[in-house]
């Protein structure tokens, strides 16, 4: 977290073994909600998308236009000044602050560090720094006939990779009068809607159809891979700025929407990697990677078996579940949107989980349940979260923690940036009295989750408790 950061935000030391190189993600609640300075994190501009619309949108590597690379975006004139411009819209510092402080510029020079090449080593590819399974996420690895003469592929991800191929908006985008549709027309990829965000990031903090982060590449050495977008939307460092007195460029940083959303689209890519019959198996085994790590990562000391589970009777002993950390975190938002559809996603989990040991069947179960995620987002888009469904998903979030269910480290890892979401942007409402007391409880809560390998259950449960005491005190 940067010091300027630090200074304008309640510091709490969120630690997660999330992403391996990841180690302190040094999210805050807000000092000052009422603040219109530039805020961590990107922002959630005009209305959203219509659902459809956003998850149809071709991905900026899909792109037919050419990339015309970093280097046409960093004049002084442009997005490359050293300081924000003052009277603009637009901070016109995107580039530097890319270049100075932003990981995905460096995220090519990761495949020449030794934990790379000994990760392409035992998987037998080769250079990493030429492997295409490597440089599709570590790099804007488009066609080369997408390719324009001034792109470098060794500029990681950079502007285009996010925002799409500039080759037929580079211009039109500074014209007098152009708007933010005009530049959508011209094939910029719209990464201020919650939904189209989502989908982009998991592409390659996860996976998709196209490319996934599979268990051979983690059995390999890869780190654990864990994503939730308002989390790593709160890890980007800051290139837009927060207007409230233009409407047509004021940007709302909503981040209990935007981590209700990135729930949604998170099941319902994994639904579409169990539906895919190239992803979902691995020879005679299914794809591990969409399976809960811990389940059988852990001393056969360890007997973390239990009864029942967040859907009720657990699969039997000895059964690898599903990684069902985000389809937790949805039941738990559906319940709050709507009773009947909360028990709409438990009862389909229940029998998602069945099928992926043959007691159903589990494409028909998955395509249930990517529906239900579909539904849920649609909702979301149209219902407010105001301050008692802010609360009331938090308690419930803690609850559910409470009643035992974060039994493995991924759900308990996701309940936990997700109650520091909604509570962050609790704060920046004015909807939390004691910010201090709060922080003081969730740096303990992100204390039990330093390790995944070492990760209690009881522990974890300790911390919620004194956390839901403190909120309830406030509410």
């Amino acid at each position: 977290m940067s010091k300027r950061s630090c200074d304008r935000l309640i510091y709490r030391g969120l630690l997660f073994a999330c992403a391996g190189f990841l180690a302190c993600t040094g999210l805050a609640l807000a000092a000052d909600p009422a603040t219109t300075e530039p805020v961590m994190g990107a922002p959630e501009m005009r209305a959203p998308l219509p659902l459809q619309e956003a998850l149809s949108w071709p991905l900026p590597d899909h792109d037919t236009a050419k990339a015309l690379g970093n280097v046409t975006c960093a004049s002084s004139t442009c997005h490359g000044s050293i300081k924000p411009w003052k009277n603009s819209h637009v901070l016109q510092n995107e580039y530097v602050t890319w270049t100075h402080l932003d990981k995905h510029a460096r995220a090519n020079e990761i495949l020449s560090n030794g934990r790379s090449q000994k990760i392409a080593q035992k998987l037998g590819i080769g250079d990493p720094t030429r492997a295409k399974i490597c440089l599709d996420c570590h790099t804007d690895n488009r066609p080369e006939a997408s390719r324009g003469p001034r792109f470098d592929a060794a500029d990681g991800i950079g502007c285009e990779a996010c925002h799409g191929a500039s080759e037929n908006y580079i211009s039109s985008h500074v014209a007098p009068g152009a708007t933010h549709a005009d530049n959508l027309a011209h094939g910029m990829y719209p990464v201020e809607d919650s939904a189209a965000r989502a989908r982009l990031c998991q592409s390659c903090h996860f996976g998709d159809r196209d490319k996934l982060v599979t268990h051979r590449i983690m059995g390999a050495g890869h780190p654990r891979i864990s994503f939730e977008l308002e989390t790593y939307s709160m890890l980007e460092p800051a290139h837009f700025r927060l207007r409230s007195d233009d409407a047509e460029h004021t940007l709302l940083f909503d981040g209990a929407r935007i981590w209700a959303v990135g729930q949604a689209i998170d099941v319902e890519n994994r639904m579409d990697i169990l539906l895919d019959v190239k992803r979902n198996h691995d020879g005679i085994f299914p794809e591990l990677v969409l399976f809960d790590c811990h389940s059988c990562h852990h001393p056969m000391s360890d007997q973390r078996w239990v009864p029942r589970t967040a859907f009720g009777p657990s699969l039997s002993p000895g059964i690898v579940r599903l990684n069902d950390s985000s389809i937790t975190m949805l039941a738990i938002l559906a319940h709050q949107l709507d009773p009947a559809l909360g028990e709409r996603v438990r009862s389909a989990a229940a029998a998602l989980e069945a099928a992926t040991t043959g007691q159903g069947d589990l494409l028909q179960s998955a395509q249930a349940m990517k529906s239900l995620a579909e539904e849920v987002a649609a909702r979301i888009a149209r219902t407010p979260f105001d301050r008692a469904m802010l609360y009331g998903t938090t308690l419930a979030l803690i609850d559910q923690g409470l009643s035992g269910n974060y039994v493995d480290y991924a759900a308990a890892e996701q309940s936990a940036m997700a109650i520091s979401s909604l509570l962050d942007f609790g704060s920046r409402e004015g909807w939390i009295s004691d910010a201090p007391a709060v922080n003081a409880q969730l740096t303990a809560l992100d204390a039990t989750l330093t390790n995944d390998e070492h990760y209690s259950r009881d522990q974890f449960q300790t911390r919620l408790k004194t956390l839901r005491a403190t909120l309830t005190r406030q509410s």
